[in-house]
């Protein structure tokens, strides 16, 4: 069953049709705010309103099928600030689909209308996979200020530069003040500390008007452990059988895994209806566990094509051991994304330039021709052995197109992998 057909089929509690399956969403007309949540650890769910004119009395929440509660207040509005109060628990919890946390993870939900906001560029025809350049940028430290406007301000000098597509590293809710984003918690909400919902969209507005796309990095491995309070809600978050390298797994394919799927499913589509993202870098794919017949990677592409209405969107995936399936068409078995990152050509450069190849870079030599090999065919392990892991590495790829590869001399992971955090040009001789 497709994500719009199972919003279709929850609709029916709700005073208007809801578009995603869970959250708050604001009504037609003045008809309130509609919130569903997915909670089956509990048996009773209030919504606790903090700030607004509803806030004279919670609102207790119907309880449905598979663990699902929902009701609607006509009093609430856009601005309002609320939690959810799980049976009788003294502590009080945010919405885990919360469009915005304006006082961090441990704060309250605030409710967001995200098609109040009027943007300036419509007809955006988003990006093709070939003869793309992209910079790959942190909102928290491209400039001075660190904020979605004052990077805005700065796109038409990145678009003077050459490049083509903005990758901003990950801009959900965190917990503390200053981050890479990986350790995310509130995955619907843009970093407060970076500015409103409204100031990411302004930012993907002005990327549109400065003839740039822009993607979005997103972490779908893990949780960050700070203000992570899924388990309040249910322990079938989290894989019971499977560990990534920072720990639990998301639950894709155990128990009650239609819960957390939907939230994923429905985080992807939120992206690129509410922001006009043009697409996504996927994290670590490869800690994304899933045994079904149906890959939940599989399920975001269709997700997030279907979402973009016709506009060209461009997925990427950062992928260890390299897995050459997850750019091959769905038809034929694969997750039908658009390219991977291509480590071995950046190692192959980084030996290169440094002169040195211990640890990963061992298997390296930066000859002339791993630059050719790598630019002619992607990947130069695509199934040999790789004395670093002791064990083969890659899958075979040689009848994929240049454009099923994206290729770099550098980027955030490798920097830090330097140990002090070297650029290149500090490393080089």
């Amino acid at each position: 069953m497709t994500l719009d057909a199972r919003v279709t089929k929850i609709a029916d509690d709700a005073p208007a049709p809801r578009r995603l399956p869970v959250g708050a969403e604001v009504l037609p007309g003045d008809g309130g705010v509609h919130f569903r949540l997915w909670a089956p650890k509990r048996k009773r769910v209030a919504v606790v309103f903090e700030v607004g004119p509803a806030k004279r009395a919670d609102l207790k929440l119907a309880c449905g099928d598979g663990g699902y509660f929902s009701g609607a207040s006509a009093e609430a509005r856009p601005g309002d600030r609320y939690r959810f109060r799980l049976d009788d628990d003294a502590t009080l919890y945010s919405d885990p689909v919360s469009r915005y946390q304006p006082d961090g993870p441990h704060g309250p939900s605030e409710v967001v209308d995200p098609f109040a906001f009027r943007w300036t560029v419509d007809g955006w025809p988003g990006i093709p996979a070939h003869g793309q350049v992209l910079y790959e940028l942190h909102i928290g430290t491209f400039t001075p200020e660190g904020t979605w406007a004052a990077a805005a301000a700065k796109l038409p000098e990145l678009k003077a530069l050459g490049v083509t597509c903005v990758e901003v590293m990950p801009a959900n809710e965190f917990a503390g003040r200053w981050g890479w984003g990986y350790d995310g918690v509130d995955l619907f909400a843009p970093y407060h500390h970076y500015g409103t919902p409204d100031d990411a969209r302004r930012f993907v507005d002005a990327a549109h008007a400065a003839g740039l796309a822009a993607i979005l990095d997103l972490v779908y491995n893990h949780f960050g452990p700070d203000g992570n309070y899924l388990r309040a809600f249910s322990d079938d978050y989290f894989s019971h059988t499977h560990m990534t390298d920072w720990g639990e797994a998301i639950n894709f394919d155990g128990p009650d895994c239609h819960g957390p799927r939907e939230f994923f499913l429905a985080n992807a589509r939120h992206w690129i209806e509410e922001y006009r993202f043009d697409g996504f870098r996927f994290d670590a794919t490869q800690a994304m566990i899933d045994t079904t017949a149906s890959h939940i990677l599989q399920e975001i592409t269709a997700t997030a094509r279907a979402a973009a209405k016709g506009r060209s969107i461009y997925l990427i995936n950062e992928n260890e051991p390299q897995h050459t399936r997850l750019v091959r068409p769905i038809d034929k078995g694969g997750f039908g994304m658009d390219a991977l990152w291509n480590d071995d050509f950046h190692h192959s450069a980084l030996v290169q330039v440094s002169g040195r190849n211990e640890a990963y870079y061992a298997d390296y030599f930066g000859r002339p021709q791993e630059f050719l090999s790598s630019a002619k065919y992607g990947y130069l392990f695509q199934g040999q052995r790789y004395k670093w892991q002791k064990k083969r590495r890659g899958t075979p790829g040689l009848d994929l197109p240049p454009t099923a590869y994206v290729h770099f001399l550098q980027n955030h992971d490798q920097v830090a992998n330097s140990g002090r955090g070297l650029r290149l040009h500090q490393i080089a001789g």
